[in-house]
């Protein structure tokens, strides 16, 4: 947006950039979204090895945060997936870690919000799905089919829910990865616009400098909120892969 000198600019935060070579991209290229995975992966590692490697009777606050998210995604897993999903539980809490901490990072001024990313998210989605599809049919066999069926209804209408679960049930993914990426790049595009406002309203610039506090203390919440929606998804998708029945 350009009005009287005022240029704003908030979809600029989202391009992906090598950090080597130009502007260019190739496959191979280390991008500012690498960089910032491979930040939010030690940020997970320095949490739950590094913070909490002592096991200390009484514990440090690193060790507090460790043991306190540990505990949190066990009992999700265990309420939602049941006892059976408790082998898959390392598994959901690398990956509720991997974005909690990721669209944290990208709160950081100039830093760069990897979830924002629908290849990021939908990658992270797909890998879900393909996983709970695979534990469907290994442990259930053809069986895993019935989760389509809805013995419960009218036979005439089974048939026409079939397909709707069916849709359905290849729609996860996409849903999965939108819901996610969208919330975080709607959050970091409004809190550029007022910060490009704070710049251009002189002895005003308290307003919108109020607006993109109050806005990045929402986003902390919406980043905790989309982590946990994102795992406790996955959670029920597991449940259905382990227990088509029910």
């Amino acid at each position: 947006m350009a009005e009287g000198g005022l240029e704003i600019k908030p979809m600029e935060q989202f391009n992906v950039k090598p950090l080597f070579g130009g502007d260019a991209l190739a496959f191979y290229s280390i991008s500012n979204v690498t960089l910032w995975m491979a930040v939010a992966v030690a940020a997970v590692t320095a949490l739950m090895v590094l913070g909490a490697r002592g096991r200390s009777i009484v514990p440090s606050r690193s060790q507090s945060v460790a043991e306190m998210l540990y505990g949190f995604i066990h009992k999700m897993v265990e309420d939602v997936a049941g006892k059976d999903g408790l082998r898959f539980f390392p598994y959901i809490l690398t990956l509720f870690l991997f974005i909690l901490l990721s669209n944290m990072l990208g709160l950081i001024p100039g830093a760069f919000a990897t979830t924002s990313h629908i290849a990021v998210t939908a990658t992270l989605a797909l890998m879900v799905f393909v996983t709970v599809t695979v534990v469907g049919f290994v442990k259930n066999g053809s069986a895993f089919l019935s989760l389509f069926w809805v013995s419960e209804a009218p036979l005439a209408l089974r048939p026409i829910l079939a397909i709707i679960e069916v849709i359905s049930y290849f729609v996860r993914p996409v849903s999965h990865s939108i819901r996610l990426a969208g919330a975080i790049m709607a959050g970091l595009a409004v809190a550029s616009v007022f910060a490009g406002f704070a710049g251009a309203m002189g002895i005003a610039a308290f307003v919108p400098i109020l607006a993109v506090s109050a806005l990045y203390a929402l986003e902390l919440v919406v980043a905790l909120i989309q982590a946990y929606v994102f795992t406790i998804l996955t959670c029920v998708y597991l449940k259905d892969a382990l227990h088509p029945h029910h």
